[in-house]
């Protein structure tokens, strides 16, 4: 499996192609450094490099990538244990058709969900640097290789879920790329973006608000929102208790849907999302009722990537309501 992480190594911070790598799980502060990697089936994982990686990336049989930002309080097993879950399920809808690929920032291991989750909110916004940097080297091998006569542009077509304080590490990547890199706007790099029980205000994606370079930059914005979702509960009461009072984007949807551009979609998924991940309905867009067998919210997911439509028989509808 491919991934990207900014997460330190026991190693030097220095990259090099090839050599071990180890994450240093005790170190949760974000690196200025971002690190291409594979993990080997052995367990092992192997630093690739950057070029490296986006060649193999375009050398794979797979039709499309989806770049998968994980939540807070999840260690590097946790993710790739997430992600290859999620692999499975694609593989058995449509072999080669979908390569997942984890984007691995610096959570907390301590005890405590407070603590955790203020840690894990400030190495997200951290991480924005580092993740920016990754897309401007995406962007210029991408150039480089137009200007190759012997080599053919990457045809792939590119999505990204992210789940729960994920949406935050993408919508501050996304600022800082904008902010220092980007001299007019941010370019339109993504097929579908999947807000799944996303821990980011609910009006993040209204326009001209912080999140709204998320639909910039895509051609579809999916948002997955449970009102009984019991991970969002904790973090509406850990923002409350630091005096910062807003509901939550994977709890209620968009603020006001009005106020959103017209990429935006919503999908309620207060049926489902308890039964798939009881008690605390927060991680429900992998199995459903049975491990390793899809759910509802997963075959909404990927009739999008399979498709690029939303909703490819009505294109006025913008919202729905998921039910086994």
């Amino acid at each position: 499996m491919l991934f990207i992480t900014n997460r330190f190594p026991k190693q030097s911070i220095q990259s090099k192609a090839g050599r071990s790598f180890d994450f240093d799980l005790r170190n949760n502060a974000p690196s200025n450094s971002v690190f291409f990697c594979r993990l080997e089936q052995d367990g092992s994982i192997t630093e690739v490099g950057g070029l490296n990686m986006m060649s193999e990336l375009k050398q794979l049989p797979y039709r499309q990538l989806l770049l998968y930002l994980h939540g807070y309080s999840n260690l590097p097993e946790d993710v790739f244990r997430a992600a290859s879950e999620f692999q499975q399920l694609c593989d058995s809808k449509i072999s080669k058709e979908i390569l997942v690929v984890p984007v691995i920032w610096p959570c907390d291991n301590d005890l405590g969900i407070i603590k955790d989750y203020w840690d894990d909110q400030k190495a997200a916004d951290s991480s924005a640097s580092s993740f920016a940097r990754a897309l401007c080297r995406f962007l210029e091998w991408r150039e480089s290789d137009r200007n190759d006569p012997d080599s053919d542009p990457c045809l792939k077509r590119i999505n990204v879920l992210a789940h729960s304080m994920g949406n935050r590490v993408l919508r501050e990547t996304l600022a800082s790329w904008d902010r220092y890199d980007l001299a007019a706007g941010v370019p339109l790099i993504f097929r579908n973006t999947f807000l799944v029980a996303a821990d980011i205000e609910n009006e993040s994606i209204h326009r001209e608000h912080r999140g709204s370079l998320i639909c910039d930059a895509s051609r579809n914005v999916v948002v997955y929102y449970a009102s009984d979702d019991m991970a969002l509960r904790s973090s509406k009461a850990a923002n409350l208790k630091n005096k910062i009072a807003s509901r939550r984007l994977g709890h209620s949807g968009p603020e006001n849907m009005e106020l959103t551009p017209n990429n935006v979609y919503i999908v309620d998924c207060d049926d489902v999302n308890n039964v798939y991940d009881h008690p605390k309905g927060h991680s429900y867009f992998r199995s459903g009722r049975q491990k390793g067998k899809p759910g509802v919210v997963f075959d909404h997911i990927f009739e999008c990537l399979r498709t690029g439509r939303v909703f490819p028989e009505d294109p006025e509808r913008r919202a729905t309501v998921l039910r086994e």
